[in-house]
């Protein structure tokens, strides 16, 4: 959690859609089950999208953050993986929150081209972690 964070808010969730130039961000609500794109974070140093980053979770003060996981279309993995990993990894250990990995292979393709974007996908990532969560008592987020 970040330092002066107050309490996480029920049911918020952040998703996030990571890529080495941009990642996109999604906003959930774990009770009404539902997820939307939010913002894309295009910033060109990694320190200023982790100050970005920080200011996000700061002000919605998630209780859960979902990260996409890129794989080739068999489920084997590749760099973008390990990055991906590597991300969801920090975040859990800058702020302190469950990070949930989803399979994110079919994000993009669910997504119109002319509606493809960054954010959208963290929200179709976002709410896939959602319906799955809804079925598993386990991950839920009441």
């Amino acid at each position: 959690m970040l330092e002066g964070m107050g309490e996480t808010q029920p049911g918020v969730v952040l998703g996030f859609d990571f890529g080495t130039r941009r990642i996109g961000v999604a906003l959930g609500n774990g009770i009404t089950r539902s997820a939307c794109a939010l913002q894309v974070i295009d910033r060109s140093s990694a320190p200023s999208r982790w100050r970005e980053l920080a200011a996000l979770i700061e002000h919605w003060q998630p209780q859960q953050l979902v990260v996409g996981v890129a794989r080739h279309a068999d489920g084997a993995a590749h760099e973008m993986t390990t990055r991906c990993e590597r991300f969801a990894r920090q975040l859990e250990g800058r702020f302190r929150l469950p990070v949930a990995r989803v399979d994110e292979r079919y994000s993009t393709a669910v997504l119109d081209a002319d509606e493809a974007s960054d954010d959208r996908a963290a929200a179709v990532i976002l709410q896939q972690w959602l319906d799955q969560s809804a079925t598993s008592p386990a991950r839920g987020i009441e």
